[in-house]
């Protein structure tokens, strides 16, 4: 226990000089149980580089792994590269292989003191694909899982995924020792992320070609543990959340949870050792994590970061498909600031990837990102206000693929559950995300997002919205007129809009409003039930406004926190229809 100078007693605060000290007083345990087998002399590769996996095409990958101070590695690829180097002082090598067109049946030999035969290596595509628990969901709890999963025999597609980690300073590689590369099967397929596998089986299956997707989710994280603390010092929001953390983790000693993680660890790489793979019936063994205190904890800024995508950076990746934003969306000040913590995070990563890869990764590599699906009850006013932010979040998002050059945005409106945060019609995300890749990324000729709104242009009454993306045409969902508009004049109160396809436009107007100023669409949690506007391809439009007012005023608005809503006895989700996608994909080669 520690005195405080007011006289009171209890424990310190945790600033981040205690937390180092307590740390390291733990760090030579620590890492002897968390690097097993680092001491051995022989040459070592994560998970990452096992058999059956996917490297990226034509350009240099990055292959790295772990040795005996001063031992030179070489690496071989059946196709004829090679590269070599020397373990620098601690143990750490890293090369960079130069790959051929797409194509199977290749294999690696990593040598050293010792030499490793990594088999069945394809070349071909690889995404990365990352977030919180809705990109983590499985296929097996979906929608229609069992008659897709029953038809995914698709060798060609092969998935890489790892456990939830997290930790408070960067890992070399994740202590996931059961993670390696899987091909698409019934089996893999049912436990694979269902959107990582639709947006996965879609490319493949259109591009002809293996493809390779790294599936890093944990459920429950906000955006600022996906990134280093350092990279977002500026925010005062999550400097705000440190001290808050620091407040509530006093109670709860560092050195007591290291150990307690240490001792689990322990027991976990015993099992491992064992030849045990499952902690029940149903669920595979996991490595240990740490709950409480705070400051160790999974919502803590970098610690996802340092453990889901540190270790697998800089692996050859294409590009990279991104679902989180719930954990950011709790009020809207909240969601307001996801605009700029997402380009931050997409800045990063591309900058810190390119430079790791020694510029083989794309400087500007893609970034596709889910716009949050609808939740809560169904729309009833013409606009939701502060008990929404997850419009405003939706907003912030739209804003991005402004902000950030090829990004793109997967529109998900007419998805979600009044009730439940994971909802389970996730395969037409999956979808959109494939679409947009093909078009954008691989310069298929195919329509690729819903209606984008571009400008108004205010005619006497009435409102003409002009609209990209339209494809051959815009629709509604279903017959029927429009019904997802708003309108407002000058005083800036909203009403529900008559709103009229006019060929690439959308007319609106209101009997109540004579001079009308602004307009908002499907501006609420939910307004997935309403009559939405999409392209005649099947493609919906995202959520927007044309008003650039503030959201938020601090000093008039009080933060509402938005409340999951109370399932109901028996509840059990259901479905609803949406346009179709009618855009045709043929293999490249046909």
């Amino acid at each position: 226990m520690h005195e405080y100078k007011n006289g009171s007693v209890g424990f310190p605060r945790l600033t981040e000089a205690f937390l180092t000290q307590a740390v390291r007083s733990l760090t030579v345990g620590l890492i002897a149980v968390t690097m097993y087998d680092m001491t051995r002399a022989d040459v070592r590769v994560p998970g990452l580089f096992s058999n059956g996996m996917v490297l990226q095409q034509q350009t240099s990958n990055a292959v790295w792994g772990f040795a005996a101070p001063g031992e030179r590695v070489t690496v071989k690829a059946s196709w004829g590269a090679d590269a070599k180097t020397v373990a620098d002082d601690s143990g750490d090598w890293r090369v960079m292989l130069k790959t051929p067109a797409h194509g199977t049946g290749h294999s690696l030999v990593v040598s050293g003191r010792n030499i490793l035969n990594i088999q069945n290596v394809a070349i071909g595509e690889v995404w990365l694909c990352a977030g919180q628990s809705n990109m983590g969901w499985k296929l097996g709890s979906t929608f229609g899982s069992e008659e897709e999963a029953a038809a995914a025999n698709a060798p060609d597609l092969r998935i890489f995924v790892s456990q939830r980690e997290h930790w408070h300073e960067p890992l070399k590689q994740s202590r996931d020792r059961l993670a390696k590369w899987s091909p698409c099967n019934p089996q893999t397929a049912a436990v694979t992320s269902a959107v990582s596998y639709y947006f996965g089986r879609t490319l493949q299956r259109a591009l002809n070609i293996p493809v390779g997707i790294i599936v890093q989710a944990y459920a429950g994280t906000p955006i600022e543990g996906w990134m280093p603390k350092d990279v977002q010092a500026d925010d005062p929001r999550m400097t705000a959340a440190i001290e808050d953390m620091e407040r509530r983790s006093r109670r709860y000693p560092v050195k007591d949870a290291l150990e307690t993680f240490r001792n689990e660890l322990i027991v976990y790489n015993r099992k491992i050792d064992a030849g045990e793979t499952m902690k029940n019936q149903f669920r595979v063994l996991q490595p240990p994590f740490i709950t409480k205190p705070a400051t160790l904890g999974h919502q803590y800024p970098s610690h996802i970061f340092n453990a889901m995508i540190h270790p697998v950076r800089p692996f050859g990746i294409k590009g990279m498909i991104w679902y989180q934003g719930e954990r950011n969306s709790k009020n809207v000040p909240q969601a307001l600031n996801y605009r700029r913590q997402l380009a931050k995070l997409i800045g990063y990563y591309r900058s810190s990837w390119h430079e790791l890869s020694e510029g083989n990764v794309a400087r500007d590599f893609p970034f596709y990102f889910t716009q949050l699906p609808s939740w809560h009850a169904p729309q009833q006013k013409p606009v939701e206000g502060l008990e929404a932010p997850w419009v405003v979040n939706r907003e912030m998002m739209r804003l991005v693929t402004s902000d950030v050059d090829n990004t793109g945005m997967a529109v998900a409106i007419d998805t979600g559950d009044e009730i439940a945060l994971h909802p389970q019609n996730k395969k037409p995300i999956g979808i959109r995300h494939a679409y947009m890749a093909l078009a954008r990324t691989y310069g298929r000729p195919n329509v690729s997002t819903g209606p984008q709104f571009l400008s108004q242009t205010t005619q006497g009454g009435r409102i003409v919205l002009k609209f990209d993306s339209v494809g051959t045409g815009l629709v509604s969902a279903r017959p029927g007129k429009l019904n997802s508009f708003a309108i407002a004049g000058p005083d800036m109160q909203w009403h529900w809009a008559d709103a009229v396809i006019e060929g690439g436009t959308v007319v609106v107007s209101s009997p109540e409003i004579q001079q009308p100023v602004a307009v908002r669409y499907a501006w609420a949690m939910n307004p997935s039930q309403r009559n939405l506007l999409y392209n005649a391809e099947g493609f919906p439009a995202s959520p927007f406004r044309t008003d650039s007012g503030p959201l938020f005023d601090a000093d008039r608005d009080e933060v509402v926190e938005v409340v999951k809503p109370k399932k109901p006895e028996g509840y059990q989700s259901t479905d609803w229809a949406r346009p179709a996608i009618t855009v045709t994909l043929q293999p490249e080669n046909q």
